[in-house]
């Protein structure tokens, strides 16, 4: 069975300054559906972590690369929104990228662990075309962060 179209996709260039307006159109679309500000914030920030890395990692900080961002309500009983974020980025093996330590204290490194820690489905897919295709799937009523039961989360398979 296919995937309903996505109810908003957008071609961002791999530019931080642009960053500010998905993070606010999703913000508005994730309030629209009916999440509450805490889980808004959670979803705006893996996101906003997983399209940092991206242009980082990536990308290596060019400009002039793209991004795709595709938005869809999920449906009942486990309302919510799932993200897919689509690049040109030469492929990885996620299993393969670390973070560093939870222990060392200095910003930066912490990319992956936010993104598995904020959504509840987080994962990463080989693109046919070439590129990376990140599945982000984030739950209205969920009473906690991380990976819901029954592994809907693949461990290790975040953005860098």
């Amino acid at each position: 069975m296919s995937q309903p179209a996505p109810e908003i996709q957008v071609c961002v260039l791999s530019q931080p300054r642009l960053l500010g307006a998905v993070r606010a159109m999703l913000e508005t679309f994730a309030e629209r559906i009916g999440f509450c500000e805490t889980r808004r914030g959670e979803l705006v920030l893996a996101v906003d972590e997983a399209m940092t890395n991206i242009i980082r990692h990536g990308y290596g900080h060019a400009p002039d690369c793209r991004i795709w961002l595709s938005l869809r309500e999920l449906p009942s009983p486990r309302r919510g929104i799932r993200v897919e974020i689509e690049d040109h980025q030469a492929a990885f093996d996620p299993e393969e990228v670390s973070g560093r330590s939870l222990d060392e204290v200095r910003p930066g490194g912490l990319g992956l662990h936010l993104i598995r820690q904020l959504t509840n489905v987080c994962r990463h897919e080989r693109r046919s075309e070439g590129g990376m295709r990140l599945v982000i799937e984030k739950f209205c009523d969920d009473a906690s962060t991380g990976p819901s039961p029954a592994g809907t989360q693949t461990p290790g398979a975040a953005s860098r």
